[in-house]
């Protein structure tokens, strides 16, 4: 079982990566869609993490959301990156 402080920890690098990402996302010209929705996903599952020691339904509900959301965007980034590869 994870303690409180490694779960805000985890937590904490989660958060990380959401800022970083929203910021990458805002502050560049062509956006890498496989790494920003990499970043999110990852994200969310260390909040998630985090949030089975300290739980709270809406942040809960929040990551899980952003979490299958960051997934299927990931899905897609590969489609489109593997249907623009030579043969």
């Amino acid at each position: 079982m994870i303690d409180s402080f490694t779960a805000d920890v985890i937590g904490l690098i989660g958060s990380a990566l959401f800022i970083g990402a929203f910021a990458y996302a805002n502050l560049t010209k062509t956006l890498n869609k496989l790494g920003f929705n990499l970043a999110n996903m990852i994200g969310s599952i260390l909040l998630l993490i985090s949030l089975s020691v300290n739980f709270n339904l809406a942040a809960f509900v929040l990551e899980t959301a952003w979490g299958l959301i960051a997934a299927a965007g990931l899905v897609m980034a590969i489609r489109v990156k593997m249907r623009k590869k030579p043969e």
